[in-house]
C-alpha cells in the first residue's frame, strides 16, 4: 500500500473529528423530551442535495482552471454510480428490523463487524493483498471498538439475542463493507475530476431519497402531510448544523475513498465512535468508563500496527551505544573461549597464567615493557 501523503492524512483526522460531532450533533437536536420535532428522513436528503451544490460549484472552479479536465459521459460508466445508492438503501431498510430483535448496545457491537467484513471485501472484490500484520490490526480495531461499546451490566446482552439478530447483523456489515469497497473502485476506476464523479453520486443520492420520502408518505396516506410542504418543520439551528456536518463528512469520506482506501475511512469512522464520549464528557459531564479507555488504546495500538513501516516494527536501529554493547559482548565472548582449558589442563595456575596472557597482550606495548621491567627487577631482588 502506497504511503498516504499529508493531505490525505488531515482529511482523515477531519473526518474522524467530523464523525464524532455528528453523533453530538443529533443528539443535540433532540427536545426536551428526547425525541425529534423534525422529519429526521429529510436530513438525508438535504445532506445529499447540499453535497450536490457545493460539488457542482467545485467543478466549475476546476474547469475554469482547467478546460481540458477530464470527465466520463458515456452511458455505462454513468450507471455504475446508482449502485451504492442502492447498497446503502437496503443497508438502511436493514437498520429497523434489526434494532426490533437487539438492543442498541447490541446493534452497535455487531456494527463493527464491518471493520473485518471491509478487510475481506477489499481482498476478494478489489484483490487487495493485506499482510498478517494488517490483518490483526484489523481484529485488533474490531477488538477495541468492542470493549469501548460493552457498558457495566450490558455485557450479556450480547449473547441474548434471536438467530435472526445476529444473520441480520452480519448482512448488515456485509452491506455496508461492499458499499464502501465498491465506492472505492468507482472512485479509482479512472482518473476522473473527484468533483465530477461526486456529482453522479450525489445525484443518484438526491433521486433515491425523493423516492424514499415519496414512498413514505403514499405508504402513510400523507398522514403528516406532504413531505415538501412540511420538509422544513421543526427545524432548529442545531438541525441545521447536522444536516451541514453530514455533507461535510461526505464530502471528506469521498477524498479519502479517491486518495486513500476504504479501510482508511472504517478506522476514522470506529475512532470516532470511541472519541465520542470524551467530548460528551466535556459537554454533558459523562465520564467515560474503563472499558472505554481500553477499547481506544486497543485502536490506538491497531492504526499504528497497520499504518507503522513493518521495517520500523522489526528493525532494531543501530545506534552508537548498541555498537558499544554489540562490541564488548563480542570481546567478552572471545575472552571466555580463551580461557578454556587446552589439553586437558584444569589447573587453577594454567588458567591464571593464560588469563595473566590474555591481559598482557590488550595492554599497550609501553604498558607491557613496564611489566617485563618490573618483572625482571623483581626476580632479581628475589635472587
Amino acid at each position: 500500500m502506497a504511503p498516504l501523503n499529508k493531505q490525505t492524512v488531515t482529511a482523515a483526522l477531519i473526518l474522524t473529528v467530523a464523525t464524532s460531532a455528528q453523533s453530538l450533533l443529533t443528539t443535540g437536536s433532540k427536545n426536551a423530551q428526547g425525541k425529534y420535532d423534525y422529519n429526521v428522513a429529510t436530513v438525508p436528503l438535504l445532506a445529499e442535495l447540499l453535497k450536490l451544490i457545493v460539488s457542482s460549484l467545485l467543478l466549475y472552479q476546476e474547469y475554469r482552471r482547467n478546460p481540458n479536465l477530464k470527465m466520463t459521459t458515456d452511458l455505462h460508466s454513468v450507471m455504475l454510480y446508482p449502485i451504492p445508492s442502492i447498497i446503502y438503501l437496503g443497508h438502511h431498510s436493514i437498520t429497523f428490523p434489526l434494532l426490533a430483535y437487539v438492543d442498541p448496545s447490541t446493534y452497535q457491537i455487531l456494527g463493527n463487524l464491518k471493520i473485518v467484513t471491509t478487510g475481506l471485501a477489499a481482498k476478494f472484490i478489489l484483490g487487495k493483498r493485506l499482510s498478517q500484520l494488517k490483518w490483526l490490526a484489523l481484529v485488533l480495531l474490531t477488538l477495541g471498538a468492542t470493549t469501548s461499546q460493552i457498558s457495566s451490566g450490558k455485557g450479556d446482552s450480547l449473547f441474548a439475542a434471536p438467530m435472526m439478530g445476529y444473520a441480520l447483523g452480519v448482512l448488515n456489515a456485509l452491506l455496508s463493507a461492499f458499499a464502501g469497497v465498491y465506492t472505492e473502485f468507482l472512485m479509482k476506476k479512472n482518473d476522473d475530476s473527484l468533483h465530477w464523479q461526486n456529482i453522479q453520486l450525489y445525484s443518484f443520492g438526491v433521486l433515491f431519497n425523493v423516492l424514499r420520502l415519496t414512498a413514505e408518505d403514499l405508504s402513510s396516506n400523507f398522514h403528516n402531510g406532504a413531505w415538501p410542504i412540511i420538509m422544513f418543520d421543526g427545524y432548529t439551528f442545531i438541525t441545521y448544523l447536522v444536516v451541514a456536518n453530514l455533507a461535510f463528512s461526505g464530502l471528506l469520506v469521498s477524498f479519502v475513498m479517491k486518495y486513500a482506501d476504504t479501510i482508511a475511512k472504517v478506522f476514522a469512522t470506529s475512532l470516532a465512535m470511541m472519541m465520542t464520549p470524551f467530548a460528551a464528557y466535556l459537554l454533558f459531564d459523562l465520564k467515560p468508563s474503563l472499558a472505554l479507555l481500553i477499547g481506544i488504546s486497543i485502536a490506538c495500538m491497531a492504526v499504528h500496527l497497520y499504518y507503522a513501516n513493518p521495517k520500523d516494527l522489526t528493525e532494531i536501529r543501530q545506534t552508537p551505544e548498541s555498537l558499544k554493547s554489540i562490541s564488548v559482548a563480542a570481546h567478552g565472548i572471545s575472552s571466555s573461549q580463551s580461557l578454556r582449558p587446552v589439553d586437558g589442563s584444569n589447573s587453577l595456575g594454567s588458567r591464571r597464567n593464560k588469563a595473566s596472557d590474555m591481559s598482557e597482550s590488550l595492554l599497550p606495548a609501553s604498558t607491557n615493557s613496564t611489566t617485563a621491567a618490573s618483572s625482571a627487577a623483581a626476580a632479581t631482588a628475589a635472587e
